[in-house]
């Protein structure tokens, strides 16, 4: 059991895509429908927020201080610092009902998103991409639903990548030095009932954190896909975890509240950005290269 709490009143409507940035002590997190780019404090709240487009989709920070942001169809490079800002890639030749997802700075510094399709009914029309120093937008999977939940193992050799939408998460090896990924293993299939995964962490003991979002609670898997605990948190649909703090020994969670008024009044946190005690230290975040 983690004592997960609210973080200063938060309440956003989609929360995702936390990120700790040691460097400032704080964490960057996004509001995707609102199109907010937030920084938050663990112990005080917000601290300052931007809004950037339509979408705020996800972020990974770079060797320079900036942070690279996914929009709805560009990725922009943005210095929260001034305030700056540089478009670096377009989504290009994809359905324009389709927008980017998450996405994360990988052991290679390279910024790894994925897409999602929008539409009511999806079909599996969506990718997973490597961008580069170059800028270059590179696909590596494709027929994806809702690409989700990357994340690295510690020595970098290991990737896991989740479909919200197919209900599978997969590990992959991991070249660092090239950022070629090895064949897909697919570990997990958890249905609705199990958590259907969003996203993703992992911890120095090579175990894979997910956000069960169907099911109210973080599922914490062992590389070959056995659901070795699973956490409860206090909100319906959870996003996404994310180590933080000193010795990233914090757990930061964000959540949304799309929900009908009856599941809204049983977990009136949902919404909310929880932080609580990790039983054991996630894996350091990555930065950018190049930029």
């Amino acid at each position: 059991m983690i004592g997960f709490a609210p973080i200063g009143g938060l309440s956003l409507g989609l929360g995702e895509s936390p990120i700790w940035d040691e460097r400032r002590n704080l964490v960057f997190l996004c509001d995707i429908p609102t199109g907010r780019l937030l920084a938050i404090r663990l112990d005080g709240g917000l601290v300052d927020e931007w809004v950037l487009g339509t979408n705020v989709c996800s972020i990974g920070l770079c060797d320079s201080g900036r942070l690279i942001v996914s929009l709805t169809r560009e990725i922009i490079l943005f210095d929260p610092d001034t305030g700056a800002r540089q478009t670096l890639a377009h989504l290009e030749g994809e359905l324009e009902t389709n927008r980017l997802n998450d996405g994360k700075v990988g052991p290679d510094g390279a910024f790894w998103v994925g897409t999602t399709d929008q539409r009511p009914e999806r079909q599996p029309v969506c990718s997973l991409y490597r961008i580069g120093a170059d800028g270059n937008l590179v696909r590596k999977k494709s027929g994806l639903l809702i690409s989700n939940g990357l994340a690295w193992s510690l020595d970098g050799t290991g990737m896991y990548h989740s479909d919200s939408g197919g209900h599978w998460i997969e590990r992959h090896d991991f070249d660092i030095a090239t950022g070629e990924m090895g064949e897909a293993v697919r570990i997990a299939t958890p249905g609705e009932a199990d958590g259907r995964p969003d996203g993703g962490a992992t911890d120095i003991d090579g175990f894979y954190w997910s956000a069960g979002v169907s099911a109210g609670c973080i599922n914490r898997y062992s590389p070959q896909g056995a659901v070795v605990e699973k956490y409860p948190v206090p909100v319906a649909t959870p996003t996404m975890p994310c180590f933080c703090g000193p010795g990233l020994k914090t757990l930061l969670v964000t959540s949304h509240r799309y929900l009908s008024p009856e599941k809204l009044e049983a977990y009136p946190l949902s919404g909310a950005v929880l932080v609580g005690p990790a039983p054991v230290a996630g894996v350091p975040v990555m930065r950018m290269k190049g930029f």
